[in-house]
């Protein structure tokens, strides 16, 4: 789960699956059943590129910034591993380009050979030709991302897939799992074809990578998952090395392989592939260490029964503060991640919990870049300057642990299984919100204990509001920008705020009550697995008033998000 979430792909009961499709209207399908074809049906010479203009207001949206973190206390070992690591990085790279499309390297070339420079740049940023900033709007001809993405036929409907699985039960694990894609059979059939198999080209060099880093490595913690997740490439089989990462000690961070499930629109089943070579600091992680130690505090301190709390899930949760150093995959476009928190296995989670692991130098440049200049459009002008950087960090941590809270596995109709399953497409939107609001409540939380500076209560409740906007800013049909606009309407409503001349006044008291009320409300949706109860409350949450509209409106200043620069070797 990142600052990004995903859930577990922990498959899901065929007859969930047909009760959250009956009665809802297919998806408009493509004239034809492969992606190839349907690129066919738009020549190359025929397609239409947005204009320069255009491209220069989505270039304006980035920040470039240099991203020089010091690898000092790195021997020449460590320098050695990571520079390799760097290497699988770029090939979960080549992988996730064709997770979004298949047609992506074919319009790549394209893009090139006419020269466009500016072109080629925005379709090297976003992985594609949709603007990821823009509700995947096409940028270079008129083809729709299929809300699949590139994991099923672009054809296939919701409905298609559940009535093929209610016809071959025998298929359901295969189907919903997350590490295989879904493709037509020649007589227009559908079959699942596992991970391993359909991205070989790239993943076996990936692992050969990982054994040569393994190799090099005198950490025994680094050689074990190294080695484990090499095996986890060729086989789709990713619980021991999910386990062993967790145990992984040392000044190298790693996270690689397929985790996150944003890109599959259509089900939320499929996972991408990615890569976070981070460098620990080992100084700055332990200060934050003991927050870890009040998981099941937080836990028992959740605004709900005591039957919608979760003790099952594993405490452990490692904390790590890092820098990185280089990005591959699902990490590389778009929004830059700032922290995630993995494994996102149920299994591995109720064994262990999960880790969390904040990106210390992106999440600076965004304060410094976008937050702290932010505020001043937002707020009114003594509300202005509270905004601090320890509270976006503070935030960033606590949205981490919380994703480790509430209802994991649950029980709908007596048959177990996840929320990520029951809620479907839904939940990564509501697992932001939660992680965001549960986050700011555990905050609050601290500060009731002692352990943060109940002086700077406001402080904080400023800096979580406007992070908000920060969000927005991406979009409500994006998972993070989702679940802001539904937090925003939610505190609307709960009077926590007042617009005066397009400026934003909190009431702190009313803002504090209703992080509260919210916490509350989404640990129950989330604990009673309704795909209907979750499709309403977000219908009428995750939405923009025009006070909302107009202030994101006048950001247009300010950078969206910022593009990191990485060295690919150390």
């Amino acid at each position: 789960m990142l600052q990004r979430f995903a859930c577990s792909a922990a498959a899901v009961s065929i007859l969930a699956l047909a009760a959250a499709c009956s009665g809802e209207a297919p998806p408009p399908a493509p004239e034809t059943g492969t992606q190839e074809a349907a690129a066919e049906e738009e020549p190359a010479g025929e397609k239409v590129a947005a204009s320069q203009a255009t491209l220069e207001t989505m270039r304006d949206q980035f920040a470039v910034v240099e991203m020089n973190a010091d690898r000092s206390f790195l021997t020449d070992e460590e320098r050695q591993v990571v520079n390799k690591l760097n290497e699988v990085g770029n090939l979960m790279s080549e992988i996730y380009l064709r997770q979004r499309s298949e047609m992506n390297p074919e319009w790549r070339e394209e893009i090139a050979a006419g020269g466009n420079k500016l072109l080629l740049e925005m379709f090297d940023l976003h992985f594609g030709p949709w603007d990821t900033l823009d509700h995947n709007r096409p940028f270079y001809g008129d083809m729709e991302m299929p809300e699949g993405a590139a994991f099923y036929p672009p054809d296939m409907t919701k409905e298609e897939f559940a009535t093929w699985v209610t016809d071959h039960p025998e298929d359901e694990e295969a189907f919903t799992s997350g590490y295989t894609v879904i493709r037509r059979t020649e007589d227009g059939g559908l079959k699942a074809i596992p991970y391993s198999e359909h991205y070989r080209e790239w993943l076996e060099p990936a692992a050969a990578l990982m054994r040569e880093a393994a190799e090099i490595t005198s950490n025994e913690s680094l050689k074990t998952f190294l080695t484990l997740r090499a095996d986890s490439f060729l086989s789709d089989d990713y619980y021991d090395s999910e386990m062993a990462w967790m145990d992984l000690d040392g000044p190298i961070e790693a996270a690689i392989g397929p985790y996150e499930v944003y890109t599959d629109g259509l089900f939320g089943y499929k996972t991408a592939f990615e890569a976070f070579i981070t460098i620990k600091n080992p100084e700055e992680s332990a200060a934050l260490a003991k927050y870890k130690d009040y998981l099941r505090d937080m836990e028992a301190n959740l605004p709900v029964e005591e039957s919608y709390k979760n003790f099952k899930r594993g405490f452990e949760s490692p904390i790590a503060v890092t820098y990185q150093v280089h990005g591959g995959g699902d990490n590389v476009p778009g929004v830059q991640t700032i922290a995630f928190n993995l494994p996102n296995d149920e299994r591995v989670r109720e064994a262990k919990g999960a880790k969390k692991v904040l990106l210390n130098n992106v999440l600076g440049a965004k304060f410094e870049r976008i937050l702290a200049p932010m505020a001043e459009d937002i707020l009114v002008a003594d509300q202005a300057p509270m905004l601090m950087k320890e509270y976006m960090s503070g935030e960033t941590l606590f949205h981490e642990l919380s994703h480790s809270l509430g209802p994991g596995t649950i029980t709908v109709d007596g048959e177990e299984t996840t929320v990520g399953a029951q809620l479907q497409e839904l939940y990564s939107a509501l697992e932001e919100g939660k992680a965001d609001v549960m986050g700011a409540y555990n905050i609050l939380y601290m500060m009731e204990r002692g352990e943060l500076p109940v002086a700077e209560k406001n402080n904080f409740l400023a800096t979580y509001f406007v992070g908000l906007f920060r969000s927005m800013r991406f979009g409500v049909n994006e998972a993070h920008g989702q679940g802001a606009a539904f937090q925003y309407t939610y505190f609307k409503n709960a009077g926590a705020f007042a617009v005066e001349d397009g400026k934003y006044s909190l009431d702190f008291a009313a803002l504090e009550q209703a992080i509260s009320d919210l916490t509350r409300d989404i640990v129950i949706i989330q604990g009673d697995g309704d795909y209907e109860q979750a499709k309403a409350f977000l219908d009428e949450y995750a939405v923009l008033d025009t006070d909302a509209e107009n202030a994101i409106a006048s950001l247009t200043h300010l950078p969206v998000d910022i593009q990191p620069v990485y060295e690919d070797e150390i």
